[in-house]
């Protein structure tokens, strides 16, 4: 939130120079992010009345003015406004003056005419973003010859404050004066808010029909109101100070009351109005044109205000077009209510809209504010716009409004989070001055929480709240003492530490992404997918909880791709999130991406892109740590994001652990991915699973190998060969090594040839030629049998 510092001043004014009321407010846990001036640097600019205005002899959009600067002579100037006027009051910049970006005025001629200085406008100033229509023209109040910086008080500065959520009271410049009033033991001048009286009895009717969402609603008419008036430049600059644009008086009005107090109000054209307000929830099928134009299909989720044709505002976000106040409007109906956090929180995020009122209501706002800001408001119209108010209309539910908190705060338990013993008398101050109703016990306080501070529910929120207004600078510092016992490290099990730092070694880098994915992207890859879908997103496109790494590992994928990084290797471990929310499963996983060059580029490096093999090995490296690789396998099956011929389950003991393959050709072409991938993801709790390290001794009797080649369909895989030579080469097989793969010449097709090395070894002592003979004929036989092969010769 931005705010001006004359605005807050004129609240509370503590006697503090600018960074240091500033960095008070820091400290007190509403974090200042920016202080910046209001305007522009500029000099020699006063205040001056339009004399007279004539027509340029040489050129239809130029006048002659002259002006009175308040020199005593006046000043011929020449100027192209459309708006300039005589009797006017305008910011006038006299010769030798300096505007915003070193513009510095000198004597001209324009087209023959002596011009000697100029009539600015709010843009030229620096007071407006857009180039303004017009010069600026100065209420008739505006004293001739006074410096212009000095009139409008722009020697001033806008402090903008990054609130946590919790601190929706504070979305106000009366929120804000209460927390400088606090921490400088000051109080508030607050405006005047009192009643205004009716003067006729015309209401337009209301009714609640959700009154757990909206427990308080209330409107009241204003007849003949001038839509058209002038909003004063005093409310424009303090509206333009707070980041938001001047739009029309009634509008001005209601922001300027929201920046304010806190409370987001609405004004409706009465003669759009039909028979009643209704405050209930949108209807299938019904649609509603916002204020800026958009249509929007209603969901039914939505709580809106509603007449008797149909919705007229999304409650607590924006209005409707068709019911905004015009020109032509004569009558107003101005709404004041109180919508619950959770009747409007992720509502405006859901139809992609984020406004100043749902930003406070989803934070919440004091539910007895209601009736003082529409007295505000109301005086303010009937001030600038005139008017004449009828009576007040309310409906809801009373016993639906938040109630105070009553909440113990123990002496001794706020001395053990502080450390420090505070007077009892300074600790009841401090609460006091927060608002709260105080009743001193025996070493405790008893407290009624205001209706403003409903972050406040248990002891912990008044700790914290006597420790910032205390001051954290003021507290003791101490190291904390724990008694900390060293725990034994489990051997059979690797810690994701030691993953990372292999995948790392392996040339990976680690990518963190959200645990939640677009429900498009995660549709693609995984169709049959259930997850749960997020009440509340971020956004549109971060909607569901990932049934999966790859979505998110795609996704960092192609930011980088955008980014000419066409050589890619990332890894992730995290949770994914299988079934809906009462049947959920939250599953730790650890997943990798590869993609580009097998090699950095260089002299000595080879061109070819990354295969299925590669990333294949990374991941048995994995396998391998927890010295237990034997419990894995590979078998082929298909995956619906996954290439059906590059694609393999992975197996640990025999059940399913994770999936390895190449991201499948019409996936890419859906996601516009021109760049193959490969990537894997595997069960993190299996990873983590090994073995303890134990000493074998070293057999000191020599080896025995013999090479075997066999000839199978090329659609065995070589670990079912394996498999089945290992379960007949008896226990002293020390090893058994594929050392190639041949189809081709010499072999049928449909068929390849797979050569094995295998050796044994005995612990005691030395085998012999007719003991390995009979292992072997045992293999041959075996395999030829259950895989039909033949021993190639």
């Amino acid at each position: 939130m931005k705010f001006s510092e004359q605005w807050l001043r004129d609240w509370v004014s503590p006697q503090l120079e600018t960074q240091a009321l500033a960095d008070q407010i820091t400290m007190a846990g509403l974090e200042i992010d920016a202080v910046e001036p209001v305007a522009a640097a500029f000099s020699g600019v006063v205040v001056a009345q339009v004399l007279t205005k004539t027509q340029h002899p040489d050129a239809d959009k130029l006048n002659v003015c002259s002006v009175d600067d308040g020199s005593g002579e006046p000043v011929q100037v020449v100027c192209g406004a459309p708006n300039v006027d005589a009797g006017q009051r305008v910011a006038f910049v006299r010769v030798g003056g300096v505007l915003p970006g070193d513009f510095k005025i000198k004597k001209a001629k324009l087209r023959g005419v002596e011009s000697r200085g100029m009539i600015c406008s709010a843009s030229e100033l620096g007071l407006e973003e857009e180039t303004s229509e017009g010069i600026l023209v100065l209420p008739q109040s505006a004293p001739v010859g006074e410096d212009f910086r000095r009139f409008m008080g722009l020697d001033d500065y806008t402090l903008e404050v990054d609130l946590t959520p919790n601190r929706g009271d504070c979305l106000s410049i009366k929120g804000m004066a209460r927390e400088v009033g606090v921490l400088n033991q000051l109080d508030i001048n607050e405006p005047d808010t009192g009643s205004v009286p009716a003067v006729h009895e015309d209401i337009f009717p209301a009714r609640v029909e959700e009154p757990s969402r909206c427990p308080r609603y209330i409107g009241r008419l204003i007849r003949n109101v001038n839509a058209t008036a002038a909003t004063p430049l005093w409310m424009v600059e303090r509206l333009r100070r707070s980041g938001v644009r001047s739009i029309d008086a009634v509008v001005d009005v209601t922001n300027y009351v929201m920046l304010e107090l806190g409370q987001p109000l609405h004004a409706f054209d009465r003669a759009q109005l039909t028979g009643s307000m209704i405050i209930r929830l949108a209807q299938e099928g019904e649609k509603l044109t916002l204020l800026d134009g958009q249509e929007i299909a209603l969901q039914a989720q939505t709580l809106v205000i509603a007449d008797e044709s149909g919705p007229l505002a999304m409650a607590g976000i924006m209005g409707g077009e068709n019911s905004g106040v015009s020109a032509s409007t004569d009558t107003i109906f101005l709404e004041s209510a109180f919508f619950t956090p959770l009747a409007v929180a992720g509502q405006a995020r859901s139809y992609g809209l984020h406004t100043d009122a749902s930003h406070r209501f989803e934070r919440g706002v004091d539910p007895q504010l209601a009736p003082v800001a529409i007295e505000r408001a109301t005086r303010l119209l009937l001030d600038i716009c005139g008017g004449e108010p009828g009576p007040l209309v309310e409906a809801g539910n009373s016993d639906e409004l938040p109630q105070a908190a009553h909440i113990t705060l123990r002496a001794g338990r706020l001395q053990q989070a502080l450390h420090k013993a505070l007077p009892t008398e300074e600790v009841t101050d401090i609460l006091e001055r927060l608002g709260l109703q105080v009743t001193e016990g025996q070493s405790r306080w008893d407290v009624l929480t205001p209706s403003w501070r409903f972050d406040l529910a248990i002891e912990e929120d008044l700790i914290e709240e006597v420790a910032r207004i205390h001051g954290y600078n003021n507290l003791p510092v101490r190291r904390p003492a724990a008694r900390l016992a060293l725990h034994s490290a489990d051997e059979a099990r690797l810690s994701l530490a030691q993953l990372r730092r292999q995948m790392v070694a392996r040339g990976y880098q680690e990518a963190v992404t959200y645990s939640f994915v677009a429900p498009e992207l995660q549709q693609v890859l995984l169709p049959e997918a259930v997850s749960p879908r997020l009440a509340n997103p971020i956004s549109a496109d971060l909607s569901v909880m990932r049934a999966s790494l790859f979505p998110g590992l795609i996704r960092a994928m192609e930011h980088n791709l955008n980014r000419q990084q066409t050589r890619i290797r990332l890894f992730e471990s995290g949770l994914v999130f299988n079934g809906e929310l009462d049947e959920l499963s939250q599953v730790p996983m650890l997943g990798a991406l590869v993609c580009g060059a097998r090699e950095a580029e260089g002299w000595a490096g080879g061109r070819e892109n990354v295969d299925f093999y590669d990333l294949k090995g990374d991941l048995e490296s994995l396998l391998a740590l927890g010295g237990a690789a034997h419990e894995w396998r590979f078998e082929p099956g298909d995956h619906s994001a996954l290439h059906p011929g590059q694609c393999a389950k992975i197996l640990y003991r025999g059940s399913e652990a994770g999936w390895i393959g190449t991201l499948h050709p019409q996936v890419r072409a859906k996601l516009g991915l021109k760049a193959e991938a490969v990537l894997f993801e595997v069960r993190l709790d299996a990873l983590s699973e090994g073995r303890v390290p134990a000493f074998e001794p070293l057999s000191r009797y020599p080896e025995v190998r013999r090479d075997l080649a066999f000839l199978v369909e090329e659609g065995v895989p070589v670990q079912q060969l394996l498999d089945e030579v290992g379960s007949r080469a008896g226990d002293w097989l020390k090893e058994a090594k594929l050392f190639d793969v041949y189809a081709g010449k010499g072999v049928a097709q449909g068929f390849k040839s797979i050569a094995l090395g295998l050796t044994w070894q005995h612990p005691s002592r030395t085998l012999n030629d007719d003991e390995i003979n009979q292992l072997v004929d045992n293999i041959v036989t075996h395999v030829c049998a259950e895989l039909d092969a033949q021993l190639r010769s």
